[in-house]
């Protein structure tokens, strides 16, 4: 069981622009000694490969798919520690569904994120990807 004290800790100084209206934190701190999970880009497609041509239909199954490998650790979204998003074809549209999707996930806890604006991801037809990096036990 993963305790507070092996939990990235967010970070939102005063003095800077709140991020946490979009959804994501300033930085994070990982505890000293803790194991780093690195969880590869997980799209929208469901358990058969298939996609949704709707993309808030895929932010949701790619973050459902980020909690199952999180499960799968023994981890959660309190572990996560960092998150890399590629959207193709970003406007400023797509920050709704996402940012909906991230506050829904982590509630009070956001990680870091970056979001990147692509032409095209692995997969026709793939419209939205995020990685992760979580501590784990």
């Amino acid at each position: 069981m993963t305790t507070n004290q092996t939990l990235p800790a967010c970070v939102n100084p005063a003095h800077l622009h709140d991020p946490r209206p979009n959804g994501y934190s300033t930085a994070t701190v990982v505890p000293s000694g803790a194991r780093l999970a690195h969880i590869s880009g997980q799209g929208g497609q469901d358990r058969h490969g298939n996609l949704s041509p709707d993309f808030a239909a895929q932010v949701d199954q790619a973050y459902a798919n980020l909690m199952a490998v999180l499960e799968a650790m023994g981890a959660g979204p309190r572990n996560v520690a960092k998150l890399t998003t590629y959207v193709v074809d970003h406007d400023m549209s797509k920050l709704g569904p996402l940012t909906r999707a991230v506050v829904g996930l982590f509630g009070d806890h956001l990680p870091v994120q970056t979001l990147v604006g692509v032409s095209k991801l692995a997969v026709d037809g793939m419209l939205f990807e995020v990685e992760a990096i979580a501590v784990v036990d």
